[in-house]
């Protein structure tokens, strides 16, 4: 049994944006099993969703509460088995590992997807995700500059102070001339708007609101769209309300771009999507590596 102290000990965000990267390529290559998002609903309060999975001789579940009138809004525990044996291995907090594994995903795609010279940062939300993708995608590219907007200013402020980042009055003023836009709201309707998008920006969108987009239509369908599995354009909770009504297969998933079996960017001024469900296999990577780590220091 982890507790979450142990697991934020223990998660180490660069080693994991190496097993993101290879359990996003196993995923893609077709030689992982997990089944679609399911979801038990409570009416006008929150779910309860069930993501099994196994991946690269990982055999895991995330058990993941969304409240969002609740802070926080995400809470979650995992449960690793033993792939040979199916013996229960361990049983872990599954909430901070949502909460890295969430950004350092959006890195990996950062990684693979936004210009070598981006040198802007927006980040538009300030709670959990936020703080993880200010961490996360940071270590991929050489921000100079980087920006954070909330609906509420003092959120963004407390943010910004924390991150070594600069506060900003609104989603539009921080998007506007960045180069990398992680969008990371409970939104119900667009945060973003494609006009705002200088050419080459490359967007990230991690909310998952059950009620509507966070990213508006015109954003989604500028330019390269990447998702972890094309399973997000079904119906929620297993996949986005932006990709509602959009054909699958005009979308890259990010172990194709990784593995170099579909293109990722192919200009300085293309617009690239990165829209985020939540994967099993992201948990299962974090799962596997706390577990590692735990073992190796006992």
């Amino acid at each position: 049994m982890l507790r979450q102290e142990e697991v934020a000990r223990l998660l180490d965000v660069d080693l994991l944006l190496e097993r993101l990267e290879r359990a996003f390529v196993e995923l893609s290559a077709g030689r992982t099993s997990v089944p679609p998002r399911i979801a038990a609903f409570v009416p006008k309060r929150g779910l309860l969703a069930a993501m099994p999975g196994y991946v690269d001789g990982v055999l895991a579940a995330k058990l993941v509460a969304l409240f969002p009138d609740h802070d926080p809004s995400h809470q979650a525990l995992v449960a690793v088995f033993d792939a040979e044996t199916g013996t229960p291995q361990a049983v872990m907090d599954g909430t901070h590992i949502t909460a890295v594994r969430t950004g350092a995903s959006s890195a990996v795609a950062t990684r693979a997807l936004a210009r070598e010279d981006a040198r802007v940062l927006a980040v538009l939300g300030a709670g959990v995700q936020g703080r993880s993708h200010l961490d996360a995608v940071r270590r991929v590219r050489d921000f100079r500059e980087v920006r954070v907007a909330s609906r509420t200013f003092e959120h963004a402020q407390a943010l910004a102070q924390e991150a070594d980042a600069v506060a900003v009055e609104s989603f539009e003023k921080a998007a506007r001339g960045a180069d990398v836009v992680c969008c990371c709201t409970h939104a119900s309707e667009p945060v973003l708007r494609r006009e705002w998008l200088a050419p080459g920006t490359h967007v990230c969108s991690v909310g998952a609101s059950q009620e509507g987009p966070e990213l508006d239509r015109a954003t989604v369908a500028a330019g390269l769209l990447c998702v972890e599995s094309r399973v997000a354009f079904q119906p929620p909770p297993a996949g986005a309300f932006e990709l509602q009504g959009l054909r699958p297969d005009d979308a890259v998933e990010l172990g194709e771009v990784l593995a170099g079996t579909r293109p990722g960017r192919t200009s300085d001024d293309q617009l690239t999507v990165y829209k985020s469900m939540g994967h099993a296999v992201e948990d299962a990577a974090a799962a596997a590596l706390v577990l590692e780590l735990s073992s190796a220091g006992s």
